[in-house]
C-alpha cells in the first residue's frame, strides 16, 4: 500500500544515510610514575635553615584586624599632634570672657546667629552670639557660643535655656568649658562630654538636655531597695490587666449594642413588611367593592 502514497509522504519513510567509517584512535602509552628519590639531594638541610626569618601567612581576618591596629595607632599619632598644637587662649573669633560665654549644642541647622540671639535676649541682655562652621566646607556643625553682658544673666539662661526648642529642636546649654577647665578637651579631640554617641542604642543618651525629663529620673533609693522595682512592675502588670479586661468590656458592650441594632432592623423590617401586606388587602378590597358596585348598577 505504501507504493500508492505521494513522494513527499514517501521521503518521510525513507532510512537515513550510513554512518561514515572513521579509523580508530591510537592510544598512546601513559608515562610511567617515578618516585622523589632523585629529588631528595636538592633540598636545603632544616639543621642550617634561620626560622628567624619565617613569616606565618595571615588570614583575612588577621589581615582586617592589622590594618585596624595600624590605622588606630596613627590616628592616635596624629591626635597627639593636634593636641600639641590646640590651644583655645589663642583663638581669636572667640568671646571676650569666657565665664560669661554658655556653649549651646543641637542647634537646628536653619537656625541663625541672629535667631540664636533673640532667642537667648529673654533671659538678659546678649553681647554676642556665634554659631560655629566648618572652615574647608563652610557647614553648619549645629552647635555656637552666646555671651552675656553679666554672669548673672549667663546663669539664669543656663538653668533655664536648657532642652528650650528652638527651630524644631531641643538645645542643650552648657558652660563653656575649653577656657575654664584645664586640660579640656572638645569631642574631636577625644573629650568632650555626653552620651549621644557612646555605643548603641541601648547606650546612647535619647533625651535632650543636660539631665532626663521628671518623669523619667531613676531615685536612689530604686538602687537599694530592689523590691520596689518588683512592686511596680507588678502595679504594672495589674494596670495592663485591668486595661485588657476594660477593652473586652467594651468590645462585649459594643456587640452587645451591634446585637440591637440588629433586632431593631428586623422587627422594623417585619413591620413594615406587615403593613404593606395591609395595605394592599385593603386596596384589593377597595377595588373588588367598587367592581361589585358597577355590576349592580348596570
Amino acid at each position: 500500500m505504501t507504493h500508492y502514497l505521494p513522494p513527499s509522504l514517501l521521503a518521510l519513510f525513507a532510512p537515513r544515510p550510513p554512518l561514515p567509517y572513521l579509523s580508530p584512535i591510537d592510544k598512546k602509552k601513559p608515562l610511567s610514575y617515578t618516585g622523589i628519590g632523585q629529588y631528595i639531594q636538592a633540598f636545603e638541610d632544616p639543621s642550617k635553615v634561620d626560622y628567624s626569618q619565617f613569616r606565618p601567612i595571615e588570614t583575612k581576618q588577621q589581615i582586617k584586624e592589622r590594618k585596624a591596629r595600624e590605622r588606630a595607632s596613627l590616628h592616635e599619632q596624629q591626635l597627639q599632634e593636634v593636641i600639641k598644637e590646640w590651644d583655645p587662649t589663642k583663638n581669636e573669633k572667640a568671646t571676650s570672657d569666657p565665664l560669661k560665654t554658655l556653649f549651646v549644642a543641637r542647634i537646628s541647622y536653619q537656625t541663625t546667629e541672629s535667631k540664636l540671639k533673640r532667642e537667648f535676649e529673654s533671659y538678659g541682655n546678649v553681647k554676642r552670639a556665634r554659631i560655629i562652621h566648618d572652615i574647608k566646607s563652610g557647614k553648619h556643625l549645629g552647635y555656637g557660643f552666646v555671651e552675656f553682658e553679666r554672669k548673672s544673666e549667663m546663669q539664669t539662661a543656663y538653668k533655664q535655656a536648657d532642652g528650650k526648642k528652638i527651630d524644631g529642636r531641643r538645645v542643650l546649654v552648657d558652660y563653656e568649658r575649653g577656657r575654664t577647665v584645664r586640660n579640656w578637651r572638645p569631642r574631636r579631640l577625644g573629650g568632650g562630654l555626653g552620651a549621644t554617641r557612646a555605643g548603641g542604642a541601648d547606650v546612647n543618651q535619647k533625651f535632650s538636655g543636660r539631665e532626663p525629663p521628671s518623669h523619667s529620673v531613676t531615685r536612689e533609693r530604686d538602687t537599694y531597695r530592689p523590691e520596689r522595682k518588683e512592686n511596680r512592675e507588678k502595679d504594672v502588670t495589674r494596670d495592663d490587666r485591668e486595661k485588657h479586661r476594660s477593652r473586652e468590656r467594651e468590645k462585649t458592650h459594643k456587640k452587645d449594642k451591634d446585637k440591637d441594632k440588629e433586632k431593631d432592623r428586623y422587627a422594623r423590617s417585619k413591620s413594615r413588611e406587615r403593613h404593606r401586606s395591609r395595605s394592599r388587602e385593603r386596596e384589593t378590597r377597595h377595588r373588588s367593592r367598587s367592581r361589585e358596585r358597577h355590576s349592580h348598577r348596570r
